[in-house]
């Protein structure tokens, strides 16, 4: 279905509104919901101005916010030492994208003295392609989320020139040394380094010598300053990997406003109780632990230490992770906020996005439960279909052929 008009009306479904799930109609007109009406819409001929689309019973639910995903790093560099073009990884990942629900995607990026798609020129450059990639065609909401490496002394001057031209979206602070945050020791960042980025031995020791030099050398009067300038600008800050008490305080120092996979239980519920927004990682919630073998996500939702969820690495564990939590005892309205609205909220960007409301922009997605699994039917980001899935199962016809 090709929809080119200018008002669209999505019938017969199971809408997930803000507190409730109920069955209704929306209707569409431009990139804004103008009606969400709780009860059956039948298709008459007085209605024939509209484009009709029946959601045959399926979910209709926001389009999901994204705030962090590596997922165009690997896009742009699946394997070690191997890079492909960013104009390429950005039209070819936006189409898996629209395939997870996601609408709104703040493609995380980190600036470091790395290799690969984490070397601050690489960064610099993929973050330019994508904001002048996204004016000219785009499918989906792109943002940048600039990931800063505090031990990277020598990016502090990028850092201030991209907060300055507006060039990013989101920003956190992260410090991967060794004996704190993600990694407990070198040889576990050694073997994350090496598998996912590619440098010799040698390279990698001499890498690891000259982080822990500059992680004692780190301003945070510099941070700090940096992070007003941010705030200023309209650009949110998170921190990342945090793993004590301290860590929170720091992040409220810098007004701060996210916490980012903090590393366990206790950080997770301080931080919530600091006002503070806590996201986790939705492959975290499917596989039931942290690649890491740091905290459960389901632990810190269950005990109301988070309220967002992010793709992390796999764009494609958004959705089921959404639905997984429904079935541990969480209203699927609660579920469904922490994909969108509560993104939505922390970023600042609520009174656009996030839920299904008169006004907002027509960021949605319908949502079918095959055999207990939800199966995304069709995306919507500013009321242009951008994916559809109609599909059947032809038994007879595969047995035929086999």
């Amino acid at each position: 279905m090709n929809v080119r008009t200018n008002r669209i009306c999505l019938y017969n479904a199971n809408m997930i509104l803000p507190e409730k799930v109920c069955k209704g109609h929306i209707i569409v007109e431009g990139n804004r919901i103008v009606e969400v009406v709780e009860r059956d819409f039948p298709r008459v001929k007085c209605y024939s101005d509209l484009t009709m689309i029946d959601a045959e019973g399926c979910f209709i639910m926001p389009g999901m916010i994204d705030l962090h995903s590596d997922a165009i790093e690997k896009e742009i560099q699946p394997r070690p030492n191997t890079l492909f073009p960013t104009r390429m990884a950005f039209y070819e990942l936006e189409k898996k994208l629209t395939v997870s629900g996601i609408t709104t995607m703040f493609h995380s990026l980190s600036l470091s003295d790395e290799w690969g798609v984490r070397n601050q020129e690489m960064v610099v450059e993929i973050i330019n392609s994508i904001n002048t990639l996204k004016k000219a065609r785009s499918m989906i909401n792109h943002k940048i989320h600039l990931r800063y490496e505090l031990t990277f002394l020598e990016g502090l001057k990028a850092l201030e020139g991209l907060i300055k031209s507006k060039s990013i979206d989101l920003m956190s602070y992260m410090d991967h040394t060794p004996g704190q945050g993600q990694f407990r020791d070198a040889e576990a960042l050694k073997d994350f380094t090496v598998q996912s980025y590619g440098p010799k031995g040698q390279e990698f020791e001499e890498f690891l010598d000259k982080t822990l030099e500059n992680q004692a050398l780190i301003s945070w009067t510099k941070l700090r300053e940096l992070s007003k300038m941010a705030k200023q600008e309209g650009i949110p800050l998170a921190f990342h990997d945090d793993d004590n008490q301290e860590k929170i305080n720091a992040l409220l120092e810098c007004e701060g406003i996210i916490s980012e996979f903090p590393i366990n239980l206790e950080t997770a519920a301080y931080a919530a109780s600091k006002g503070i927004h806590v996201c986790v990682g939705a492959p975290n919630i499917i596989r039931g632990k942290s690649h890491s073998n740091n905290m459960r996500a389901l632990d810190a939702i269950l005990n109301h230490a988070a309220d967002i969820i992010c793709s992390d690495y796999l764009p494609s564990a958004m959705l089921p992770a959404v639905f997984y939590l429904s079935k541990e005892g969480i209203r699927l309205t609660d579920a469904v906020k922490m994909v969108t609205f509560n993104p939505a909220k922390a970023l600042g960007i609520e009174k656009e996005a996030g839920s299904i409301e008169v006004g907002k922009c027509a960021d949605l997605i319908v949502v079918e439960m095959h055999q207990d699994y939800p199966i995304l039917r069709k995306s919507f980001v500013g009321g242009n279909l951008v994916f559809q899935s109609d599909f059947n199962v032809y038994s007879e016809r595969v047995d035929n052929v086999c």
